[in-house]
């Protein structure tokens, strides 16, 4: 019914930059909080950046300075621009929204994650 699809994840040398998309569709009256999460492998997922529909942001400590989060409301998109990035980024990204369907359901949508490494 609604799908968020994310893209932009790669491979990068420390100290590069990566931008992620996340794109929702489906029957979708409104989206107010949307994040990014992340998961390196043997840790536990992890909140790294969120914003509000009025574009209110909030980051995690250890990515804060070097990833901005934004959002396209006419586009229902929600970005990641990383900048600095260094090996301990390396992780699976996934973005994250709260959905009111056309249907005046609430749901929380989770993207399927794009995989970000970062080389020394």
């Amino acid at each position: 019914q609604v799908q968020l699809v994310e893209s932009g994840g790669g491979l990068v040398q420390a100290g590069g930059s990566l931008r992620l998309s996340c794109a929702a569709s489906g029957s979708i009256r409104s989206i107010n909080p949307m994040g990014w999460y992340r998961q390196a492998p043997g840790k536990q997922r992890e909140l790294i950046a969120r914003i509000t529909s009025g574009r209110s942001t909030n980051y995690a400590e250890s990515v804060k300075g070097r990833f901005t989060i934004s959002r396209d409301n006419a586009k229902n998109t929600v970005y990641l621009q990383m900048n600095s990035l260094k090996p301990e980024d390396t992780a699976v990204y996934s973005c994250n929204a709260e959905v009111v369907t056309m249907s005046f359901r609430s749901l929380e949508v989770w993207g399927q994650g794009t995989l970000v490494t970062v080389s020394s």
